[in-house]
């Protein structure tokens, strides 16, 4: 039952990377690199995500950036 259950689990996981193969290698470890660095997500915590979750989170972050950098250049003004 657990070996039938893994073998599920990698099929899935092999999907999800073959279906979101458009990302460059590059950009890959840049990603995970700036995630680690300046957020603080670990690697292991990064390369166990879906891969559509972690486009949703790259999302998310891209929009609160965006909106914290419009809060400081409210501030300024």
């Amino acid at each position: 039952m657990w070996a039938n259950r893994t073998c599920i689990i990698e099929w899935n996981r092999r999907f999800f990377r073959i279906s979101l193969c458009h990302e460059s290698l590059q950009n890959h470890y840049l990603t995970n690199f700036n995630l680690m660095q300046h957020h603080k997500y670990s690697l292991t915590e990064l390369d166990n995500m879906i891969p559509f979750e972690r486009e949703l989170y790259m999302q998310l972050l891209i929009q609160h950036i965006k909106e914290e950098n419009q809060r400081l250049k409210d501030q300024q003004t």
